[in-house]
This record gives structure tokens, C-alpha cells and sequence, in this order.
């Protein structure tokens, strides 16, 4: 976050304030007016092992340099699966005859060289779509292992579907709206949601390959599209630009609700408004700033003016590392309902709020945190428990959470207005994302810590709130 000095600058959060006092009041009685968390995009929450079928066919495709390795396995799969989804999917959808990619390619960057349509493959630790030979090609040796070692063999499943979504557009054309002037975001939103689309039929239990469950099987989706985000401070035009991880989130989430012709109907007029990809501002370095009493003291004021509309005594924060005498500690963060506090262990916050190390994150060796606004996040979600508890709302259950992280998320466009003092930096949605992936964020969890179970459902609740302000935090998560 960028700290903006100078107590002029701070404008009034009365935007926000006025929609969260009206939202927050209707569902007083605790009852829910939208059960969200049962299920995932109408799918039920499933727990299961996700990955390859063991009763899965041995797949018929023709591969170039193709191994017996793990990675090699999983890929040639998925390029299968792919094929079968797009076989009925882009006649069902697009009335376009199915043609299978001409040529695929498997190879080891750290090993002999290989060639395809678009050049050499020695060094390119990459998974890509080649138009010039209508091709795919990916790097068993480094990329696939790396990722798998990261997330599991769903990582190669999202990589590669994604790819093959570029080989989708080539083959719909108009259809889709692409052409040799189409920005590259336009082309990886479709093929981001377009993999999501794929993901529902796997969802579905339609795939003969594959199968994932809708909690922790899509929360590795979601964890190998954010971990091949673009780095803080690039701009959505940029000529290589593939998105935020927030971007890219999105267009999965949209394609798994909506299906493939919303993915073939994106256009950069109508992603434009809700892309979140920005340089830095200037003076803006790096996007972090530290987490300290300084920090915590601007982000208590933040939060004061933009809960102010609830008209309900606003929590205290204290530094007395997250104890709660009378209920139950969440640490780094706590809010105890007996006393109104908001209790954080600084120390602790300020080591999740280490910079990212987006290099050291590829490789899973990373020293750094996930950033400070993740940190803050942390603190603001109990926070927002403490508001919530003040209009009468529900604090423990799984819609609790779910609000919670949508409030948080209507806290965050207001700070990324320009003028805030503490206002969002280029990359701060990407650390609150990384954050709600993890087994233990707060971001997305009731007062007792327990988070909501889908990460899907929590980072959707986020970027609900975010887009849409804070209104729909109670119509939909009660």
C-alpha cells in the first residue's frame, strides 16, 4: 500500500458507509438471505482427491518427444481431455466444427534442443500455443515439475487447457473477436475462462481423465493461475500482458459459472472497467510499505471512515499478541466480542507482511511474505467482525466468513481511490488473493478463524465486494 502523506488528503468513505449501514441492517436477525457457501456456482462443495483417474484411458495422441515421466503423463491427458470438452462444446456453443490441434510437442528446456513453428525450445521453460503450426508445446523438465511440485498435477491441467484455449480462439475466429489487433489481455482473459469453463465439465464429473472436487481441487486451479500472474506494476497494455492474478481469478470464475460464449464475448471495452492491472504510482516503488504501529494506526483511521455509516462503535485495535481471555484467539489477528478489540500480534503480521518474492514463489523457495496488504487484510477482516457484531449480523458460520471477505473487499476499492492517505498500490489485490488461498487466512473466516471452505467461494466473495461495493455482502452471504 502506498501511505500518502499529509492529513489533507483523506476524502470521506461516504460511499461505502451509506450502502454497509442499509446492507448490514436488513439481516439483523442473523437469518441468511443467500445461502452461498453449500455450494460452488450451484455445484456441491465436494472433498476428494483431485488429479488423474486411476480408471483412466491410456490417451491415442500422436507426441513429439513425448516421455514416460509423471509430468509427460498428466499433460498428454489433459491435451486429451481438452479435446473432448472443446469436441462438443464448440459445435454445442458455436456451431464450429472440432479440429484437433496439428501438432504437439513435449521437450525438456534444460535438454536437447526441439522446434516448432515458432522457433527453439532450449531454454524456454514455458507451456505455449504456437499459431504458425497450430501447435502446443510444454516443458516437461523445468515448468510442469515446478508446478507440480507447487500445487499437484492439477497445476499441468490449468496450464495447458489454458493453452489450448488460445488454439480455441484461432479456430473461432471472428467468433470470438480475435484478430491480429487484439491486446494480448483480451486473449488470455478468453483463454483464462475459457479453462474455467473446462474445469466445470471436470466439475461435472464429465471428464473420463480427470477429477477435482470444488474445494481443494479448484483451489489448485486457482493457486497455478495466480502463481503465473504478471508482476506488480505492469500495465494492462502492455503488448505481454496476461494479467494480475486478480484478473486472472476473475475470467477462470467467469467461465466456470458462465460457459464459453461469455469467454468468446470478452472484449477489451467491456473487461476494460474491471481490469485491475496499473503501473505503479509515481513514487510508488515497490507497493509495500511496513507493517508497523504507524501502518496499523493509518489503517485503524481507514477503516473508521469507511465502516462510519454503520453507526456502531468501531473496534479498538490493540497490540497484545491476538489474545482473547474470553473467546476464541485468531492469531495474527483477533477479534474478541467480549470487549469490542480487535487484538493483533504485530511482530507476526509484519512477517506475513513481508514483499512477495514472486521468483522465489515459482521455484518454492521463497523467502519473502505475501505483502502488506495481506497483513492488512488480515486485521481489517476482524475488523469488519467487529461491525458486523454491532448491526446484529451472524459471526459463526461459513456465510459469516464469506461476508466478511466481501466487506474487506468493499473497504478495498474505496482505498484505491486516488487521495486515501493509505490508498492501494499496483499488486495489493494479488497479496489479499494469495492470502485467501491459504489453509489459514482470516480473510475469509468466521470469529473463531474457521474459514469458509471453497477458496473459489472465498475469492469470489472478495471481488464481490471489491467491483460491486459493499451491498451485495449481505443480499448474498446473509
Amino acid at each position: 500500500m502506498t501511505n500518502i502523506e499529509g492529513a489533507g488528503v483523506r476524502r470521506s468513505l461516504v460511499a461505502l458507509s451509506g450502502v454497509l449501514a442499509l446492507g448490514l441492517a436488513g439481516c439483523s436477525d442473523g437469518k441468511s438471505a443467500s445461502v452461498s457457501e453449500g455450494d460452488v456456482a450451484g455445484l456441491p462443495i465436494t472433498h476428494f482427491g483431485s488429479g488423474l483417474k486411476p480408471t483412466a484411458p491410456e490417451p491415442d495422441l500422436d507426441v513429439t518427444n513425448v516421455s514416460g515421466d509423471e509430468a509427460d503423463r498428466v499433460a498428454v491427458a489433459t491435451i486429451a481431455d481438452v479435446e473432448d470438452y472443446w469436441s462438443d462444446a464448440l459445435p454445442g456453443n458455436f456451431d464450429v466444427k472440432f479440429e484437433p490441434v496439428k501438432s504437439l510437442l513435449s521437450y525438456d528446456s534444460d535438454g536437447e534442443n526441439q522446434e516448432n513453428g515458432c522457433g527453439d525450445t532450449k531454454g524456454n521453460a514455458n507451456a505455449f500455443y504456437c499459431s504458425i503450426d497450430d501447435s502446443v508445446a510444454w516443458d516437461r523438465g523445468v515448468l510442469l515439475p515446478t508446478m507440480m511440485d507447487q500445487f499437484g498435477p492439477l497445476s499441468v491441467v490449468t496450464v495447458l487447457a489454458h493453452e489450448f484455449g488460445h488454439a480455441v480462439q484461432y479456430r473461432l475466429g471472428d467468433k470470438a473477436g480475435i484478430s491480429r489487433n487484439t491486446p494480448t489481455i483480451v486473449k488470455e482473459q478468453q483463454a483464462d475462462c475459457f479453462t474455467g469453463a473446462y474445469y466445470r465439465w471436470v466439475a461435472e464429473g464429465k471428464s473420463k481423465y480427470f477429477a477435482v472436487s470444488t474445494s481443494d481441487g479448484l483451489n489448485s486451479a486457482l493457486s497455478s493461475l495466480f502463481l503465473v500472474r504478471d508482476s506488480a506494476g505492469t500495465s494492462a497494455t502492455d503488448r505481454s500482458a496476461h494479467g494480475t492474478g486478480f484478473d486472472r481469478t476473475y475470467a477462470f470464475q467467469i467461465g466456470f459459472e458462465q460457459g464459453p460464449t461469455e469467454c468468446a464475448g470478452m472484449t477489451l471495452d467491456n473487461i476494460r472497467p474491471r481490469l485491475t492491472e496499473r503501473p505503479f504510482d509515481s513514487g510508488d516503488r515497490d507497493g509495500d510499505i511496513e507493517v508497523d504501529q504507524e501502518a496499523i494506526g493509518l489503517l485503524k483511521d481507514s477503516l473508521d471512515q469507511a465502516f462510519a455509516g454503520a453507526k456502531v462503535q468501531a473496534p479498538e485495535i490493540v497490540d497484545d499478541g491476538a489474545s482473547c481471555p474470553n473467546g476464541s484467539a485468531t492469531p495474527p489477528a483477533t477479534y474478541c466480542t467480549s470487549d469490542n478489540t480487535v487484538r493483533i500480534d504485530l511482530a507476526a503480521l509484519a512477517e506475513l507482511g513481508q514483499p512477495v518474492d514472486q521468483e522465489g514463489e515459482f521455484t518454492g523457495s521463497s523467502s519473502g511474505g505475501h505483502g502488506d496488504f495481506a497483513a492488512f487484510s488480515e486485521v481489517a477482516s476482524r475488523y469488519a467482525m467487529g461491525i458486523q457484531k454491532g448491526v446484529g449480523a451472524s459471526l459463526d458460520n461459513a456465510n459469516a466468513g464469506l461476508r466478511t471477505a466481501c466487506l474487506v473487499g468493499a473497504w478495498a476499492a474505496v482505498a484505491a481511490q486516488e487521495g486515501q492517505q493509505m490508498r492501494l498500490s499496483a499488486g495489493d489485490l494479488d497479496e489479499a488473493i494469495s492470502d485467501l488461498l491459504r489453509p489459514d487466512s482470516l480473510v475469509a473466516a468466521d470469529v473463531d478463524g474457521k474459514p469458509a471452505a471453497s477458496g473459489f467461494n472465498r475469492v469470489e466473495a472478495m471481488r464481490t465486494g471489491y467491483l460491486q461495493g459493499s451491498g451485495p455482502c449481505s443480499t448474498q452471504y446473509g
